[in-house]
């Protein structure tokens, strides 16, 4: 079983920064597939970024890519998700999401397993 908490949602004006964090519990944490989600309000959710669990490769949606970096800490089971250049249509509630394959197609909802609970973030223009 995977459990991920998110933190680091917030209030922010347009053209800033917040960086959020995911805690994911597992021995195996290395070789997960883990991804960012967003959903805004009356929407759909939505890919962001995605970090493979093999190779190291990295993916972004077009819309944040330039934008958004992904990372993560192998050591300390942590993913990051650091939004620069915010935009008010970047408003939603960001969810950390974790599969245990290294090779989950990235960008589909239904491939992951396993979901944090979310974090807000709000871009005021």
């Amino acid at each position: 079983q995977v459990q991920l908490v998110e933190s680091g949602g917030g209030r922010v004006q347009a053209g800033g920064s917040l960086r959020l964090s995911c805690a994911a519990s597992g021995r195996t944490f290395s070789t997960y597939t883990m991804g960012w989600f967003r959903q805004a309000p009356g929407k759909e959710r939505e890919f962001v970024a995605a970090f493979s669990g093999s190779g190291g490769n990295t993916y972004y949606a077009d819309s944040v890519k330039g934008r958004f970096t992904i990372s993560r800490d192998n050591a300390k089971n942590t993913l990051s998700l650091q939004m620069n250049s915010l935009k008010p249509e970047d408003t939603a509630v960001y969810y950390c999401a974790a599969d245990p394959s290294p090779y989950t197609t990235h960008w589909r909802i239904s491939a992951y397993g396993y979901w944090g609970q979310g974090t807000q973030v709000t871009v005021s223009s």
